[in-house]
């Protein structure tokens, strides 16, 4: 995936949560909750596009 579709990837999920936190009515621990989850799938996405997270997924505890 290129840098242009990564950020176009981005900003329409930026735009969605921003669409569903101002017109979606939600209690507000909810969309808490809803942006915290988006920002964490997010993050792993980017880490996962940038070859992060092999490495990550690589670790292993105990035997």
């Amino acid at each position: 995936m290129s840098i242009l579709e990564l950020v176009i990837v981005l900003i329409v999920v930026g735009f969605g949560l921003w669409l569903i936190n101002n017109y979606m009515p939600m209690d507000g621990k909810i969309k808490k909750i809803l942006n915290i989850v988006v920002v964490v799938i997010v993050l792993l996405f980017v880490l996962s596009e940038f070859g992060l997270m092999d490495p990550i997924l690589r670790i292993r505890v105990g035997r």
